[in-house]
């Protein structure tokens, strides 16, 4: 049997990032007779954020690619816990000398969970469809593919319009994944892919059930089954915890309730890196945003270092951008913004401001409702006056902050990984930003040789702190507690899914 990459796992203790999480399931690590006594056969994860449907071709939001994403569907590359780019459905590939074109030698005897056989053909019918059939903006990312020609049952080649940088470390998210023409039918509710698990059971707003897939191409989980089980209170994961109604969870979204597990043997506590911005959304064509003074008051009047000590007990990591410290142009731009409440005063006045009255739409997230007090109080203190209006996440949060734009500021966790040129280099996205200066450096800096995408792309995200266009609160950090003979759980979060196909139970 072919070998699926194992996870890699590291033990630092770093910021994380933000998951979109899913669940817990009562009668968790159900057993079965085994030679050395009982044996569980299945986990429950708990998590947070429930998916609203399946399909995350037409449906926003980081829940739906946590859970499919490497469980159900696989891409031709995926990235492995230390953030490089490694194979997956593809076992090699070599690209141009002109950087334009991608040759992929495809893995063999791979299948779907429908049965049907995957080839070539099936990585064409995918990347073509992303043009005619999805609908969430993921799809800009292969606006670059000009050609995808099937060379051989196994063997596929794909032509860009130019050199991309960006473009293969884009295969390993949602954007990457391989259908089968005749497994698209419903895929909001029985998705189709080559991954270790499939859907057995979907309850929409309480689990997802994933069964282990005896015909899978790569190493087969140590489970047979896993719950996802989705909680909106915190307090309730850790509950289900200590009883033993879950067996971890994969993002503990309250670090205040983990002193009950520090001190004890029969949990393990993990703390990795990420690629989640906890945001400070600012829409940038909505008054009084639409005015950059404003803008950079706000930044200049909040103290990053005190909200993330008082809303998430200091864990995670000061940032300014949506450059995380695994993407290759990351650069410290932090103290740009320093606390100044007197600065941003001036800069209220500066705008006509002294008093300012705006709506803070805070979605029904525990990190978003840990951090919004402390911003509005903050904010009163240089004259901004924030009102509290609370938005269900994830459905009405994306229809109308999302979706029509309807908001003047809001928080949400990003996660989405390099990110960056999705929420900024795109007028129409929720945060508006103007991106006339910035796209002819990032396009020139996706086609440059690596030192002149690192350059350019730093002098992007420079751009966008000078700009204020919207700020990053903290880097989101990755806790996940679990029974310490539940193995197989990653503790870093550098893309969206959350892989469980190295759990075991030891």
């Amino acid at each position: 049997m072919m070998q699926r990459p194992s996870t890699i796992f590291t033990t630092a203790l770093a910021a994380a990032g933000a998951l979109a999480l899913a669940g817990c399931t009562a009668g968790a690590g159900s057993t079965t007779e085994g030679g050395g006594g009982d044996t569980p056969d299945s986990a429950t994860i708990a998590l947070t954020g429930t998916p609203t449907n399946l399909d995350f071709t037409t449906t926003a939001g980081s829940a739906i690619p946590q859970a499919m994403m490497s469980n159900v569907y696989e891409g031709l590359v995926e990235v492995d816990q230390e953030g490089e780019i490694v194979p997956l459905l593809a076992s090699d590939w070599s690209v141009s000398d002109d950087r334009k074109t991608y040759t992929f030698t495809l893995e063999e005897g791979v299948t779907f969970s429908n049965g049907a056989d995957f080839t070539a053909e099936d990585v064409k019918f995918s990347f073509d469809r992303v043009e005619s059939d999805w609908v969430s903006s993921l799809k800009s990312k292969m606006d670059v593919v000009d050609e995808v020609e099937v060379l051989g049952d196994h063997e596929v080649a794909v032509r860009l319009e130019r050199p991309s940088n960006a473009w293969l470390f884009d295969l390993a998210t949602p954007v990457g994944a391989i259908f089968t023409p005749d497994g698209v039918d419903d895929l909001a509710n029985a998705p189709v892919g080559t991954g270790p698990y499939t859907v057995d059971t979907w309850t929409p707003n309480e689990r997802i059930v994933l069964g282990t897939r005896d015909d899978y191409w790569g190493e087969r989980p140590g489970v047979d089954e896993v719950t996802l089980r989705y909680f909106a209170d915190a307090t309730a994961t850790t509950n289900a915890l200590q009883t033993g109604d879950v067996d971890a969870i994969a993002n503990l979204q309250a670090p205040e309730l983990l002193s009950s597990f520090e001190s004890d043997d029969a949990f393990t506590i993990l703390s990795g890196t990420s690629s989640g911005e906890v945001s400070l959304s600012l829409n940038n064509q909505a008054e009084p945003f639409d005015d950059v003074r404003v803008r950079q008051a706000v930044l200049y009047a909040l103290d990053e270092q005190a909200i993330l000590d008082t809303a998430w007990n200091g864990y995670g990591t000061l940032q300014a951008t949506y450059a995380t410290p695994t993407d290759p142009y990351y650069e410290d731009l932090t103290d740009v913004y320093a606390h100044d409440p007197d600065r941003a005063r001036e800069l209220l006045q500066e705008a006509g401001h002294e008093s300012l009255d705006i709506t803070f739409t805070v979605p029904t997230r525990p990190y978003a409702q840990a951090v919004s007090e402390i911003v509005v109080s903050q904010l009163a203190d240089v004259g901004i006056n924030a009102t509290i209006e609370s938005s269900e996440f994830p459905a009405v949060w994306l229809d109308e902050v999302f979706t029509n734009h309807d908001y003047q500021m809001t928080t949400v966790l990003a996660v989405e990984a390099r990110d960056m040129l999705t929420v900024f280099n795109d007028p129409d996205y929720y945060i508006g930003y103007d991106n006339s200066e910035i796209a002819p450096i990032a396009a020139a800096a996706d086609e440059a040789d690596e030192a002149g995408y690192i350059s350019g792309m730093q002098e992007v995200s420079e751009k966008i702190v000078e700009d204020a266009a919207s700020g990053v609160l903290f880097l989101f950090p990755n806790i996940v507690v679990a029974k310490a003979d539940l193995q197989g759980l990653p503790e870093n979060a550098i893309v969206e899914a959350l892989n469980l196909g190295d759990l075991s139970w030891q």
